[in-house]
C-alpha cells in the first residue's frame, strides 16, 4: 500500500468515525474494518462514474450491512458523488442524505435500501440477473452493451440470515458468473464472538453452492484484496465468493476485536487514538487534505472515460443494430395505464364463472407481448398461481434470454430478488406464490415500498376458498396486514373486468409495487368495466333510492355474496347499494367528491364483507356499521361448506344489515 492509498483509506476510517461521534449514535466497527475493501474496490476494481451515478452499463455496489453506512457515504463523498463533508456532518439526522441506513433514491451512489441483514445478498443475485439476462438479449458480437458486475459487501449477520444461503443457493445454480460477494470476516457480533451461534464452515457452504471460493487473510492487504476481485472477475462460470478477514473497530486500540465496536460512537478519548494508531495528523473532526480528494479524483476520472466509450459504442450499435434499439427502447419504457387497459378488454369474458388466479394467467400471456420485459416466476407453485409465461423461454444457466424464472421454495429470496431486478432496470419484474405465504416475502415487500418500485406480487388462493388444505393454507390477517403497510396497492378483484384493471395499473406503475390477492375458486362474472373497477371501488348494485337504505361493501369472492344479500333485502323492503372495492389504496387516491358520492356520510347503515380479518373496515363501515369477517381461523372442508359454516352466505348478510338499521 502506497502512502496515498493509506492516507485515502485512513481517511476513510477516520471521516466515518466522526459522522458516527457527532450523531453519538451509528456503527462504527464495520467501516474501520472494511475501509481498505471498499476502497481497493471503488479505486481500481469497480467500473463507475461519481458525475453520473445512473449510468446504465455501471458495476453495482450494495452495502448489504447497512448499518455500515457511514462507510458508503464517506465513499461517496471521496470519491465526488456530491455527499459534501455538510452532509457527513448531519449523519442520521432529519432530512439529511445521509441516514442511519443507506435509502435508494435519497442519497446519490446507494444503489438499494438496506439494514435488514441479508436482503442485499438477494437483492444482489437479482441484479446479476437482470445482467446476465439482458446481456443474452442484447450483446452481439463486438458489442457488449451490457457488461458489468455486481458487487456485495456484508458481514457474519448477513450469512446467517437464511435469505442469503436461499439467494445464494439459486445464484450458484444459474451460474453467475458476474455476482462478487465481498465477505466481511470480522468474527464478532452485537453479542460477541461469532462462536456463540455461528461455528459452520462458511466457504464450505458457499463451495457447495457452486461459488469460486477465495480467501484473503489480511483485511488490509490491498494489494492481496484486489487480486482476489481480480481472480473472482476471471472466473465466467461461477458467481464469487470473497471471505477477507477483518478485525472490527480496526485501529482504536480499546475496541478493535470487540463486539463494543459495532452499535455504539467510540467516545472522544477512543477518536483521538484511533487518529494516532492511524498516524492521522489532523487533530479536527471532519478533514481531509487536498491531496486524497485529488488521488480519487484520479480514480474517478477513469469511470468518466468509460461511460464516454460505452455511449459511443452504443451508439455505433444502434446504428448497426436498428431492431434491437427499438427492442431496447421498449424494455425500459413504462406503459401506459390506459393502454394496457385496451390491451386487455376484448379478452374480458363474461360468459362462465372463472377464478381470478386463472383469469391473471390469461392476462400475463398477453401483457407479455406488449411488455418485453415482463419476467418472473414463482416459488415452485407456477402451475397453481398460472404464471408460466408461454414461449417466454426459462431463464437457466443454459439460457439466460428467457423471461420464466423458476425459484424453487425460496419465497423471501424470491422477493429481494424481485426488488434487485427492478433496481438493475430493464426489466419488470414479478414474482408468485400462495396468499398465505406472503408471510415469507413482508419483509421484502416492505423494502420494495420504502424504495417505491413497480414490481408486482401475484399472491392465489385468497383466503378460506382454499377450502380443503385447511387453515395453514387460507388467508386470514395477512389483507389487513398488507394494506397497513404504506406506499403498496393491494389488489382483491371479483371478476375478470376487475382483474383486468389490476393488471392494468401494475403494468404502468412507476413507484408502487402491487400486490394481487386472487382466488382459487370460480367467481361469477359481475356487470362492469374496467374503467369502473380502475378507481378501486364502484357501484355494483345501485338502490332505487335517492339515498339508499344501506350500502354493502365487498371485495373478491364476497363480492356476489353481497349482491345475493341485496337482493333478499329487496323483498323485504330494504334497498342497498352494493359496493365492490377490488383496492382501498387506490379508491383512497380519487376525489373527495367520487367517495361522497360512493359512500356519502348520510348513510351510516352500512356492512362491509369479506373472508378475511376484519382489521381496518371500521374506516369503512363506521361506528354503526358491521363486519362480516373472519374471526377465527379457517378449517379443512371443501370451500362452499366453510363460506357457509363461517355466515358468507345471502342470509347472513341480509340479517347483519338488518341488525344496523
Amino acid at each position: 500500500m502506497n502512502q496515498m492509498d493509506t492516507m485515502a483509506v485512513s481517511a476513510l476510517r477516520v471521516l466515518s468515525a466522526d459522522a458516527v461521534e457527532k450523531a453519538k449514535s451509528g456503527h462504527p466497527g464495520l467501516p474501520l474494518g472494511a475501509a481498505p475493501m471498499a476502497y481497493e474496490l471503488f479505486a481500481r476494481r469497480m467500473k463507475h462514474n461519481p458525475e453520473d451515478p445512473t449510468w446504465f452499463n455501471r458495476d453495482r455496489f450494495i452495502l448489504s450491512g447497512g448499518h455500515g453506512s457511514a462507510l458508503l457515504y464517506s465513499l461517496l463523498h471521496l470519491f465526488g458523488y456530491g455527499v459534501t463533508m455538510e452532509d457527513m456532518k448531519n449523519f442520521r439526522q432529519l432530512d439529511s442524505k445521509t441516514p442511519g441506513h443507506p435509502e435508494y433514491g435519497m442519497t446519490p451512489g446507494v444503489e438499494a435500501s438496506t439494514g435488514p441483514l441479508g436482503a442485499g445478498m438477494g437483492m444482489a443475485v437479482g441484479m446479476a440477473m437482470a445482467e446476465a439476462h439482458l446481456a443474452a438479449i442484447f450483446n452481439k458480437e463486438g458489442f457488449p452493451v451490457v457488461d458489468h458486475y455486481t458487487f456485495v459487501l456484508g458481514g457474519d449477520g448477513c450469512m446467517m440470515e437464511g435469505i442469503a444461503s436461499e439467494a445464494f443457493s439459486l445464484a450458484g445454480t444459474l451460474k453467475l458468473g458476474k455476482l462478487i460477494v465481498l465477505y466481511d470476516s470480522n468474527r464478532i457480533t452485537i453479542e460477541g464472538s461469532t462462536d456463540l451461534a455461528f461455528t459452520e464452515d462458511v466457504q464450505a457452504r458457499m463451495k457447495a453452492f457452486g461459488f469460486q471460493t477465495i480467501d484473503v487473510k489480511d483485511g488490509n492487504d490491498l494489494a492481496a484484496i484486489g487480486a482476489a476481485i481480480d481472480e473472482a472477475k476471471a472466473d465466467t462460470g461461477r458467481p464469487s465468493f470473497i471471505t477477507i478477514h477483518t478485525e472490527i473497530g480496526y485501529g482504536c486500540p480499546a475496541k478493535q476485536g470487540k463486539s463494543s465496536a459495532h452499535g455504539e460512537p467510540l467516545g472522544a478519548d477512543n477518536i483521538k487514538a484511533l487518529r494516532e494508531t492511524l498516524g492521522w495528523p489532523y487533530e479536527e473532526a471532519f478533514v481531509i487534505p487536498e491531496e486524497v480528494y485529488n488521488y480519487a479524483k484520479g480514480f474517478a476520472g477513469r469511470g468518466r472515460s468509460a461511460e464516454e466509450s460505452w455511449k459511443q459504442m452504443f451508439e455505433r450499435y444502434c446504428q448497426t443494430w436498428p431492431v434491437m434499439k427499438e427492442l431496447w427502447d421498449k424494455m425500459f419504457a413504462v406503459p401506459a395505464e390506459s393502454a394496457m387497459q385496451a390491451a386487455l378488454a376484448p379478452f374480458v369474458t363474461r360468459d362462465k364463472a372463472e377464478a381470478t388466479r386463472s383469469t391473471s394467467g390469461k392476462y400475463m400471456n398477453i401483457l407479455k407481448d406488449k411488455i418485453p420485459a415482463m419476467m418472473g416466476g414463482s416459488a415452485d407453485l407456477a402451475p397453481s398461481n398460472k404464471t408460466a409465461l408461454k414461449d417466454a423461454g426459462d431463464f437457466s444457466a443454459q439460457d439466460y434470454r428467457g423471461s420464466n424464472i423458476h425459484y424453487g421454495v425460496r419465497e423471501l429470496a424470491m422477493a429481494a430478488i424481485t426488488n434487485g431486478m427492478c433496481l438493475h432496470g430493464g426489466v419488470r419484474p414479478f414474482a408468485a406464490t400462495f396468499f398465505v405465504f406472503s408471510d415469507y416475502i413482508k419483509p421484502m415487500v416492505r423494502l420494495s415500498a420504502l424504495m417505491e418500485l413497480p414490481v408486482t406480487f401475484v399472491l392465489t388462493h385468497d383466503s378460506i376458498g382454499v377450502g380443503e388444505d385447511g387453515p395453514t393454507h387460507q388467508p386470514i390477517e395477512q389483507l389487513a396486514m398488507y394494506r397497513a403497510m404504506p406506499g403498496v396497492d393491494v389488489w382483491r378483484p371479483a371478476d375478470a373486468a376487475e382483474t383486468a384493471a389490476a393488471w392494468a395499473a401494475a403494468a404502468a406503475s412507476v413507484s408502487r409495487p402491487t400486490l394481487l390477492a386472487l382466488s382459487r375458486q370460480n367467481l361469477e362474472q359481475l356487470e362492469n368495466s374496467i374503467e369502473d373497477a380502475a378507481k378501486g371501488a364502484y357501484i355494483v348494485r345501485e338502490s332505487a333510492k335517492e339515498v339508499p337504505d344501506a350500502i354493502i361493501i365487498a371485495t373478491g369472492s364476497e363480492v356476489s355474496v353481497a349482491l345475493a344479500g341485496a337482493k333478499l333485502l329487496k323483498k323485504e323492503g330494504i334497498d342497498a347499494r352494493v359496493i365492490s372495492m377490488p383496492c382501498e389504496e387506490v379508491f383512497e387516491r380519487q376525489p373527495d367528491e367520487y367517495k361522497e358520492k360512493l359512500l356519502p356520510k348520510a348513510v351510516r347503515a352500512r356492512v362491509g364483507v369479506e373472508a378475511a380479518s376484519g382489521f381496518g373496515w371500521e374506516k369503512y363501515v363506521g361506528l354503526d356499521g358491521a363486519v362480516v369477517c373472519m374471526h377465527s381461523f379457517g378449517q379443512s372442508a371443501p370451500a362452499g361448506q366453510l363460506f357457509e359454516r363461517f355466515g358468507f352466505t345471502a342470509q347472513n348478510v341480509a340479517e347483519t344489515v338488518k341488525k344496523i338499521m
